[in-house]
């Protein structure tokens, strides 16, 4: 999911050169409303895209709920895959029931996709039988023919199967773009600093084109001809490189999602290292600089905590927010691992177009969680403020954000640090007042 548990201790405040924190102006004030409780480890919540109200409400250890029109959570899932997963460790882990997304044509086609963490696969090599983790995958399912609130398990179809060195660094948020193709958001394959097994030991997976971690790809479901390959990939027809790459130069993307207006950007928050966090717009051909990179400064992965004064930039995307990680920087801390969330575009106009994003907790053994506001300004820069929860003293664990077919953001939490018992809850984000 977010971080390695010792790389999770990370936390914030706004690199000037960037985005900085605004302590100008009154912070935001917002009330959190509970929407869903009752849950396990909620990870994601999309409106199916059917015209009937619903959302589909993913819990990490393996199930699918529906939640009707009226914001109530039916007991019976839509989809089990439990008995899919690898085990999950109740105290904290990564891996589990990642991501889901409808087709856009879901309502007449009844196809929607998951991205969940199984049993390495039977065909790996020897080597990774002996030392990896789990295969991500991200397979295709149909509904029922004869209930909306059932799929249809028997549908099952690989899209996409990827061996995992470590337990962690997973990623795997998928969401269809607004050019209809499915991308998917891949961590750095785990453990820390890009480095290690199963990771590239001259310049790490997340600048290695011809590997599939640390990346955003990009893949075309309703092409299997061409391997689900879409032909205006950045990287297509190239030897070294890996043809569903979109963007490359990503540690740990923990949630992603494309504003629903202005210019359908793609925003990630980007789990780092030691020090920094941060938030970036993803473009075709982008590189996001790790492991060159933390965030916004040179990286050295054998001294992680000691950033050199200079290195090389060519090429590299800047993220458009940084914020420092407890791990290293104590001082002013704000978090210790970024969430990423959603551009609002609901009914409450003074938010519009604002991000909303968070952090998954102040610390890793007393939940602490942060919700942040950021704006970008005339000059195209942007700015973030912690926004005051006015009806909680300590906001839970935040492990997602969601938006409804209205263009509300709501943020998913839990109250423990790993998948276990139904305890947790989703809460609509609004104005205080």
């Amino acid at each position: 999911m977010r971080a390695t548990a010792t790389s999770l201790t990370m936390a914030a405040t706004v690199a000037l050169a960037i985005g900085a924190v605004d302590t100008a102006q009154a912070q935001v004030k917002i009330r959190l409303e509970p929407y869903v409780t009752g849950v396990n480890a909620p990870l994601d919540m999309v409106p199916i895209p059917d015209g009937s109200g619903r959302k589909a409400l993913i819990e990490q250890t393996g199930k699918v709920r529906i939640i009707d029109e009226r914001g109530r959570l039916r007991p019976e899932p839509f989809l089990n895959i439990e008995s899919k997963l690898v085990h999950l460790e109740p105290y904290f882990d990564e891996q589990g029931l990642l991501g889901i997304a409808f087709h856009p044509n879901y309502k007449e086609n009844g196809r929607f996709y998951v991205a969940y963490s199984a049993p390495l696969q039977s065909g790996a090599p020897l080597d990774r039988k002996l030392w990896w983790a789990h295969t991500n995958i991200v397979a295709e399912y149909r509904v029922s023919k004869d209930d909306p609130n059932k799929a249809d398990a028997t549908t099952e179809k690989i899209i996409s199967a990827i061996d995992w060195p470590q337990f962690n660094h997973n990623g795997h948020w998928i969401a269809f773009g607004p050019d209809g193709k499915l991308y998917i958001s891949t961590g750095d394959g785990g453990y820390a600093n890009d480095w290690g097994i199963g990771h590239n030991v001259l310049i790490g997976n997340g600048q290695d084109l011809s590997s599939p971690l640390g990346k955003i790809l990009r893949i075309d479901v309703d092409s299997p001809q061409t391997n689900y390959t879409p032909p205006d990939n950045p990287f297509v027809g190239r030897a070294d490189a890996h043809p569903w790459i979109w963007a490359l130069g990503l540690r740990n993307p923990w949630r992603c999602s494309f504003d629903r207006g202005g210019n359908r950007e793609l925003f990630c928050g980007d789990v780092q290292q030691n020090s920094y966090e941060e938030v970036s717009i993803v473009t075709r051909g982008a590189n996001l600089g790790w492991r060159r990179m933390e965030a916004d400064r040179c990286f050295d992965f054998l001294a992680p905590n000691k950033h050199p004064a200079d290195c090389d930039k060519t090429g590299l995307t800047m993220p458009i927010l940084v914020y420092n990680n407890c791990t290293a920087i104590p001082q002013n801390c704000m978090g210790i691992s970024v969430t990423g969330g959603y551009v609002y575009r609901g009914a409450h106009k003074p938010w519009e177009g604002k991000y909303i994003f968070g952090d998954w907790s102040k610390s890793f053994d007393t939940m602490d969680g942060q919700i942040f506001f950021a704006t970008r300004g005339a000059d195209g820069k942007w700015t973030m403020e912690k926004a005051t929860v006015v009806n909680m003293d300590k906001v839970p664990y935040v492990l997602a954000f969601a938006q409804d077919e209205q263009g509300e953001v709501y943020v998913l939490t839990s109250i423990t640090t790993g998948p276990v018992g139904n305890l947790d809850t989703v809460y609509k984000i609004v104005p205080a007042n």
